[in-house]
């Protein structure tokens, strides 16, 4: 079965996937006027230019604030991909597997921003009087597809637990083991202690969590980035400058026939682009349907922040670390795999190699605490998106199946510690696929909505002094 999905995932669906996302930037990017370029400053000004703005962390009864929104996200968004992914592209697809990750973002902006203007446009309240919202809500109520809007929550609730949760919690015990050696039983139980104590909270508790984990830990990442790439100063223009010959090189990364290295470079990079700032999966605006923001385009414009900090930022700091150690760069000219003591590195090995390179043991262990962080997060993210899930597909009985899944998803953070997971990948990275495409139905069947919300919201901050996104007056279905 294994070998069955990873055969359709690799050579079929993750083809399927990339080019249905980059349709879909394109298409919702020229609709939009190519926002996330012309709106660039006002985006920049209106979420980060407010994160010492009390407004950003009121909420009202029933919601979450909308900074707590945001790190929730984040917190979905901001896992082990970005450093042990990252790795990973640049190995298979060499160090134009960057370049193409920026493209990824670039158009995702704008495709994870209607994502979240939707989600907020359509959201409706639940028995306990919160906010819930997302793509099966948007596809009900928008257009009107029922069916299709309970296959994405089937979908999404099983990638929950492979994607959100037990990868997240394998990686966490992994690391703990090879750096200091701790048993992966004992973080195991000690994992699932902490997530149950979390999640069993609610969103509340969970958005609570994150809006102190995730600025803290995206801050510790990016200052041992920073410091690694001070220390290899001098070859950071080196790097640049292979990540865009390499691009459009039709020299295959570490060996292999003519013409692959492109298609490897796009294929890797998009894809990792894809799955560390979400955008188009249809999960990130489940977390943003809680805010209690009245404004979609205003919440939206958060969602186009996360993916410039996500992809833009983070993940273009992990890879410069990797592009700039000769751990790598000996493996790449060579044409080999990268070694680490005669033993092949990929993943967070090489990442862990890269960084103890200019920081040496500091750098390793500096590593190990970022996965952690990283992986802890995006296990409490996730938890929330099954969640609310289980809620629309059992209406009448809510409360219940969300209880049940919460407790399901406690277990699996154990499952994920201990278990190999080869299979449970697989079965994720399929349904990440599968969740994918009725939300992208969903966003581009409503564009015009999205357009109009976005046309009402420019007009009603007219300080900016730029003009509308749209001259268009589509009717709001």
């Amino acid at each position: 079965m294994q070998e069955i999905l990873t055969f359709l995932y690799e050579n079929i669906l993750s083809v399927a996937l990339m080019v249905m996302l980059i349709f879909a930037g394109i298409f919702l990017s020229s609709k939009m006027r190519f926002m996330q370029f012309g709106r660039f400053g006002y985006m920049m000004k209106n979420t980060a230019g407010t994160l010492f703005d009390k407004n950003v962390h009121k909420r009202e009864q029933g919601a979450v604030s909308p900074f707590q929104a945001v790190t929730t996200a984040l917190a979905g968004t901001i896992g082990t991909g970005s450093i042990a992914g990252l790795a990973t592209a640049l190995v298979s697809g060499g160090p134009g597997a960057v370049f193409w990750m920026w493209v990824s973002a670039l158009f995702g902006m704008v495709t994870k921003y209607s994502e979240i203007v939707l989600s907020l446009k359509y959201r409706e309240k639940n028995s306990d009087g919160a906010y819930v919202g997302g793509p099966m809500y948007y596809i009900k109520n928008g257009l009107g597809i029922k069916w299709l809007a309970a296959l994405f929550a089937i979908f999404a609730m099983i990638a929950c637990l492979g994607t959100g949760n037990a990868t997240q919690s394998n990686s966490i015990s992994t690391v703990l083991n090879s750096t200091l050696n701790i048993p992966v039983w004992v973080t195991g139980i000690v994992l699932t202690i902490i997530v149950g104590a979390v999640i069993l909270g609610g969103v509340k508790r969970i958005a609570s969590v994150n809006e102190k984990l995730v600025p803290v830990m995206a801050v510790f990442f990016i200052v041992a980035s920073v410091v690694a790439l001070g220390v290899n100063f001098t070859k950071i223009p080196a790097a640049f400058a292979l990540i865009f010959k390499e691009a459009f090189n039709f020299k295959a990364a570490f060996g292999g026939v003519a013409g692959y290295g492109v298609i490897a470079a796009m294929r890797y990079g998009i894809g990792r682009g894809v799955f560390t700032n979400e955008a188009g999966l249809g999960s990130a605006p489940i977390a943003h349907a809680a805010s209690s923001t009245k404004d979609p385009a205003k919440q939206g414009l958060w969602g186009m922040f996360e993916v410039f900090v996500t992809t833009i930022v983070i993940c273009t700091l992990s890879a410069l670390v990797v592009l700039t150690s000769d751990v790598y760069l000996d493996a790449f000219y060579a044409g080999t795999q990268p070694m680490m003591n005669g033993i092949a590195v990929n993943g967070p090995s090489l990442s862990s190699a890269a960084f103890g390179e200019p920081l040496a043991f500091v750098g390793e262990v500096g590593i190990a605490v970022a996965t952690v962080f990283f992986a802890l997060s995006t296990i409490l993210g996730w938890a929330y998106y099954g969640e609310v899930c289980a809620g629309y597909l059992f209406r009448k009985h809510s409360k219940i199946a969300v209880w049940s899944y919460r407790i399901v998803y406690v277990v699996f953070v154990f499952i994920g510690a201990l278990a190999n997971l080869g299979l449970i990948w697989s079965i994720a990275d399929v349904m990440n696929v599968l969740m994918a495409v009725p939300n992208l139905i969903g966003i581009i069947g409503l564009y015009k909505v999205v357009v109009s919300v976005t046309r009402d919201h420019f007009r009603k901050n007219k300080s900016s002094d730029e003009t509308p996104v749209s001259e268009s007056t589509p009717s709001e279905q």
